[in-house]
């Protein structure tokens, strides 16, 4: 049996939100990672500290607190709400807000340990040839970081596509809104619908394998060393 409308709608809002919070984590964690790798600032193991919370707290806890600051009474809910605008709990931008922050850590660290091996006498070359900082950055720093790149894009977006715990907190379950895959597998699973639990599933299971087979195959050829000729 193929997969109905809902299902498939469920099928396009993961994939939205796996997108943009891809696109979005790529241009936030790609500074935060320069700077957490080339800083001497006392404040940096907070930072890094704070950036990798997500990485040992369960999501619940982590979607609750937004639950709390994002809904209608919260600080950021309330001040939306006064200023006569919606608060963004049990709402698709809500729950884009919360995979942001849980898939952080998987966008920073491939991206934080590519900047670390580069050479730094690279980037004194350059500044001597008068290139400034985002210059070396986006010239020398980011082509020569291409497999961290990658590997944070992929990590950051199949990460994002399996998420539960946060969404089901923050988001619930909105058809067309916040009913995203895994939501849909679990509400299936809940209400004894096996099948249709298990064709997402199986849509999951397809997808995930797909995407690391893709990775590993491009990331062998990205990162292979150039053959003299």
């Amino acid at each position: 049996m193929g997969l109905t409308g809902d299902e498939w709608q469920s099928i396009a809002l993961t994939a939205e939100l796996a997108g943009l919070t891809t696109l979005i984590l790529l241009a936030l964690a790609a500074p935060l990672a320069w700077w957490l790798t080339r800083t001497g600032s006392r404040w940096s193991s907070a930072v890094s500290a704070l950036v990798s919370l997500p990485l040992v707290l369960p999501p619940t806890v982590i979607g609750f607190y937004l639950l709390l600051a994002l809904g209608p009474q919260g600080a950021v809910g309330g001040t939306l709400e006064r200023l006569g605008l919606y608060h963004l709990a049990f709402s698709f931008t809500g729950i884009l807000i919360g995979s942001i922050i849980y898939s952080l850590p998987f966008a920073v660290q491939p991206l934080r340990e590519a900047f670390a091996a580069i050479d730094p006498r690279v980037l004194d070359a350059a500044a001597t040839l008068r290139a400034s900082a985002w210059d070396r950055f986006f010239s020398v720093v980011l082509p020569l970081s291409r497999g961290g790149v990658l590997t944070a894009v992929v990590i950051t977006f199949a990460h994002t596509i399996g998420e539960f715990g946060v969404i089901a907190m923050l988001g619930g379950n909105i058809a067309g809104e916040t009913r995203v895959v895994s939501i849909a597998i679990y509400d299936h699973t809940q209400a004894l619908e096996y099948d249709a639990a298990h064709r997402l599933s199986a849509v999951l299971l397809c997808f995930s394998f797909v995407t690391l087979l893709a990775f590993y195959a491009i990331n062998r050829r990205v990162m292979s060393p150039i053959k003299p000729q």
